[in-house]
């Protein structure tokens, strides 16, 4: 079964066409390697409502697996995905989060000052993803081991095996 995606972009820039989403075609790359199928995509302001907007109606009219959203993760004032992010989920997945900017670490300090949030709703995995194209590759390369099975989770697919121990062995193998 192929894994439901969007992938919501937020840049000034990108929303007034004046800088090419590079960051949003690389989500769409590495999602290929999960057999995700992007059904939603756009690219919107650095603007609180509307990015909860589009969040709240993909997840809930769309009824997608996953949102990966891009950018507006740092600390500048206009950076508010974080913000438009946590005023729709009803549960936060931290450790995914964690991961990221502990991995992104390894590659700058800048990392640390990420404020990217990873959450649900619904039936919906919601992932904060930084808006260069560097992070994007780095952060989601991270996740791609684990999203699936998230998923899973989240949907209520995945039943109780890694209670038995047989999610270990799946997403190592």
């Amino acid at each position: 079964m192929a894994l439901r995606v969007g992938i919501l972009t937020v840049s000034d820039k990108g929303a007034r066409g004046e800088r090419a989403d590079t960051s949003g075609e690389a989500v769409r790359e590495l999602l290929a390697s999960v057999e995700a199928t992007v059904e939603r995509y756009e690219v919107v302001p650095d603007e609180k409502e509307a990015i909860a907007s589009r969040l709240r109606e993909w997840a809930d009219e769309a009824d997608l697996a996953l949102i990966v959203t891009n950018g507006g993760t740092g600390l500048s004032p206009r950076d508010v995905t974080p913000e438009a992010t946590l005023s729709v989920v009803e549960r936060l997945v931290p450790g995914m989060a964690e991961a990221m900017r502990q991995e992104g670490l390894k590659h700058t300090p800048m990392s640390m000052i990420s404020r990217a949030v990873v959450g649900v709703r619904g039936r919906t995995l919601i992932v904060n993803l930084p808006g260069s194209e560097r992070g994007v590759r780095e952060s989601l390369t991270y996740l791609l081991p684990v999203l699936p099975h998230a998923v899973e989770m989240v949907r209520g697919e995945g039943g109780d095996h890694l209670a038995r121990g047989g999610g270990v062995e799946r997403l190592q193998g």
